[in-house]
C-alpha cells in the first residue's frame, strides 16, 4: 500500500476532522490503575474515555511506549499524595506514533504525521493506551530512520538527562561522571554531553560496560566491584547520580572541583509529600534542599540539584536531531504487546530485562 494512502486511511480511521481539529475518537482501549500495587493492578480495558481536544493539544494514535522506572513506582504508590485523589490514572510517560488529531492553535504539526515525545512526570493520563493526548511542545516528528519503538525509548530519559545537563551548564572540553551510567537517562546523558564535547567517566554494573563504552564514555568504573573513589583521578565539572543513595552522594560530592554541579534524580519532594502530606511534605522537602544546597556550597563551593524532566521543545529538537544522526540511542532489550503489560512491568521489576522494555500498540 502507498505511503500516502496508508496515512489517509489511518487519519480517517481516527475520525480527524480538518476544520476544527475535534477528533471523533471517543474511547478506546487503556491500560486502567484503579489502585496502587503490584503488576496484577494494571488492567486494560476497552471503552476507555478520549477527552475533547484542548487548544495546544494533540491526539496521538499510540504505536509503541516504553516502560520506565517512574511507571512502576507510580503503580506500587509513588506520589500517591497527589495521585490517589485522582485514580484511576493510566500511566506512560514516552510515546511513539502517529498524529490522529490537533486542537486550535497548534501550528507545528497536522494529522498523519509521525510524532514522538513524552508527558510531563505529573500528567493523569499517560500514554499506555491508544489514543493519548500531549501538548503541541511536548511532541515533534519522528526520525524516519528510527522505527517506533526505538523512537518510544527515548525521550524521557534524554529529556531528563538534557535538563540536568542544562542545569550544569555543561560545556565542551568539560569532565562529567555519571554514576548509574547503565540506565536510560545515564546513557543519554553520557552521549549528550560527548556531543557537546565533554569528557565522560561512567560508574555502572559491569553487564552495562559495553553499552556505556559505545554511548561514548571515556572510562567506566564498576560500583559493585570497585572504589570509585580510588578509580577515578581528578575532578569532575559535574556530576548526575541517577542512583541517589547516601552513599553515591557523598562520592559524587568529593569528587566535584569547586563551582561544580551535582545533580540527583532522586529528590525527596514526592516522598516527603506521600509521608506527611502534601502541607507538610512539601514544605520540609524545600527546606532540606535549601539546607544541602547552602550546606555544600560552604564546605565544598559547589551546587547541588534535584532534577526532573520537563516539557522543552528546544532540547526534544536537540533530541531529534541527535538521534535522527544514530547519536543518541536508548537500547531497547525486548518489546511486548500492549495487552502484556503486566507481564513487562514484571520484567522490569525482577529485573528479568536490563534495558529498556517497550509496550507496542496495534
Amino acid at each position: 500500500m502507498p505511503g500516502n494512502l496508508r496515512r489517509f486511511l489511518a487519519v480517517s480511521a481516527a475520525g480527524w476532522c480538518p476544520a476544527g481539529g475535534r477528533s471523533f475518537v471517543t474511547s478506546c482501549r487503556a491500560v486502567v490503575l484503579e489502585r496502587f500495587g503490584g503488576p496484577e493492578v494494571l488492567e486494560l480495558r476497552p471503552g476507555v474515555g478520549v477527552p475533547d481536544l484542548k487548544p495546544g493539544e494533540v491526539l496521538v494514535r499510540t504505536r509503541a511506549v516504553s516502560v520506565n522506572p517512574l511507571d512502576l513506582r507510580m503503580r506500587a504508590g509513588y506520589g500517591r499524595s497527589i495521585f490517589e485523589p485522582l485514580l484511576p490514572l493510566i500511566l506512560g510517560r514516552d510515546i511513539s506514533g502517529e498524529v490522529a488529531a490537533v486542537g486550535s492553535s497548534v501550528t507545528s504539526l497536522t494529522a498523519g504525521q509521525e510524532v514522538f515525545g513524552a508527558l510531563h512526570p505529573t500528567a493523569i493520563r499517560g500514554t499506555y493506551t491508544d489514543y493519548a493526548i500531549l501538548a503541541e511542545e511536548e511532541l515533534t516528528l519522528k526520525p524516519p530512520s528510527l522505527t517506533h519503538e526505538e523512537a518510544s525509548a527515548i525521550p524521557f530519559a534524554a529529556l531528563t538527562a538534557w535538563r540536568a545537563l542544562g542545569t550544569a551548564r555543561i560545556n565542551e572540553g568539560q569532565r562529567l561522571l555519571v554514576l548509574g551510567g547503565g540506565g536510560a537517562v545515564g546513557l543519554s546523558a553520557i552521549q549528550i554531553s560527548v556531543d557537546m564535547g565533554c569528557n565522560v567517566v561512567a560508574a555502572c554494573g559491569s553487564r552495562s560496560f559495553e553499552r556505556v563504552l559505545s554511548a561514548g564514555a571515556e572510562k567506566v568504573i564498576d560500583y559493585t566491584a570497585e572504589d570509585i573513589e580510588s578509580a577515578i583521578k581528578g575532578d569532575f565539572d559535574a556530576v548526575l547520580d541517577t542512583i541517589g543513595r547516601p552513599e553515591t552522594e557523598r562520592i559524587g560530592v568529593n569528587l566535584l572541583k569547586r563551582g561544580g554541579h551535582y545533580m540527583t534524580l532522586q529528590g525527596e519532594a514526592a516522598s516527603l509529600a506521600d509521608r506527611y502530606g502534601l502541607g507538610v511534605g512539601l514544605p520540609t522537602a524545600t527546606a532540606i534542599l535549601l539546607k544541602k544546597q547552602l550546606r555544600y556550597r560552604f564546605s565544598h563551593g559547589i551546587g547541588y540539584w534535584w532534577t526532573y524532566m520537563r516539557a522543552d521543545p528546544e532540547g526534544l529538537q536537540e533530541i531529534c536531531r541527535l538521534a535522527e544522526a544514530r547519536k543518541l540511542k536508548v537500547p531497547v532489550d525486548r518489546t511486548f504487546p500492549i495487552t502484556h503489560t503486566r507481564e513487562a512491568h514484571e520484567a522490569k521489576e525482577k529485573r528479568l530485562v536490563p534495558g529498556k522494555v517497550v509496550l507496542t500498540v496495534d
